[in-house]
């Protein structure tokens, strides 16, 4: 049974087809760095909405212009993704008998190439809208009023009728695609590849060795343009290169960062860290003893606790939730920085005057 299984954790050295593990994690990193970066944008809006808050309102869109730019990078530099990359994984066309693009630092042919920054941008893009819309949809059909033989009506409850069975058929497409490439009996881990004619295997030390040479190649024959044209072009593409690289050594650099963010406020977690954390229910407060001076509470609703007069300026105590003058209150927290009655800890700040409609 071991040795039947072994294949799933593990290739020969002569196999440059990646595990199932391997794949699954790459595929699982940019599924968590979307949600991390997502509560990034979310605390920055709520921050300062006035600056910050089109990081939330747009940030489908941002974040599919960077990761445009960023799997382009890789495609182009390692004939991989970025997640592909990091597990140090690459694509191959699967129609190249002559070998012509096997190395990773070769690139892609430019028909595979655009299909899989289509496929590697534009779907997740496309699929994160589409669910958006059907959580509003079901929002508008609980809430909105529609004339029960509205057209438009019959027409969304039909389609948030079918969504789930599509979802479910689409899932299942991937999950049987996953099912054969662990039996042997597929190239492709994922129906996505199979449609960018394309498939993943791992690199080879020619490759990094290659990659390397590449590198320093570019960095030493950095020659200034001449004409107008040269330079824009110039420019410009140092420009995106810029941005790529800046956005992939950060993202390598705070990948495992960024995955911690997402488990942290995960739906699961949270509930397990305020069962952890919650603070036990506080006791209904306690008057002190006479011998410190405390003053019992009045028996008279409108009479101050310190004073024993009518209360003037009904100033309340958030810390305990007892009403007293405020000159009163005002006086005694600040020389002794707690409640009159219950003791709490009490500064200024806690001191909330009430307003009548008489006043």
């Amino acid at each position: 049974m071991a040795e039947h299984g072994a294949h799933l954790t593990a290739a020969s050295a002569s196999d440059d087809r990646p595990s199932v593990f391997e794949v699954v994690a790459q595929d699982s990193l940019m599924s968590a760095l979307r949600p991390a970066l997502q509560h990034v944008a979310k605390v920055l809006a709520e921050s300062n909405p006035g600056r910050y808050g089109f990081l939330w309102r747009w940030f489908d869109e941002i974040y599919t212009l960077l990761d445009l730019l960023l799997q382009q990078h890789f495609l182009s530099q390692f004939s991989a993704s970025f997640p592909e990359n990091f597990y140090g994984l690459k694509r191959i066309a699967v129609g190249d008998s002559k070998g012509l693009y096997q190395l990773a630092s070769a690139g892609l042919p430019k028909k595979e190439h655009w299909k899989s920054i289509l496929l590697l941008v534009l779907i997740p893009y496309l699929k994160t809208k589409l669910e958006k819309l059907v959580s509003s949809l079901r929002e508008e059909d609980e809430y909105a009023i529609h004339p029960p033989s509205s057209s438009w009506k019959r027409f969304y409850r039909a389609f948030l009728a079918a969504y789930p069975f599509v979802n479910m058929a689409w899932e299942g497409w991937f999950l049987s695609q996953q099912l054969c490439y662990i039996l042997g009996k597929a190239q492709h881990h994922s129906p996505l590849l199979a449609l960018a004619g394309v498939r993943l295997v791992r690199l080879t030390a020619e490759d990094i060795q290659v990659l390397e040479q590449k590198l320093a190649a570019a960095t030493a024959s950095q020659q200034p343009a001449h004409s107008i044209k040269e330079q824009v072009q110039s420019a410009v593409k140092k420009a995106l290169g810029g941005v790529a690289l800046s956005l992939s050594t950060s993202l390598s650099m705070g990948v495992f960062f960024l995955q911690f963010l997402d488990w942290w406020y995960s739906s699961e977690n949270q509930e397990t860290i305020k069962s952890l954390t919650a603070l036990p229910t506080p006791p209904p407060p306690v008057h002190l003893d006479h011998g410190t001076g405390s003053p019992l509470v009045p028996k008279l609703k409108t009479v101050c606790p310190l004073c024993r007069k009518i209360r003037a300026n009904d100033t309340v105590l958030s810390t305990s939730g007892f009403v007293f003058c405020y000159r009163c209150v005002y006086t005694y927290v600040k020389s002794h920085q707690r409640c009159p009655i219950t003791g709490y800890a009490t500064e200024l700040q806690h001191l909330v005057k009430l307003y009548s409609p008489e006043s």
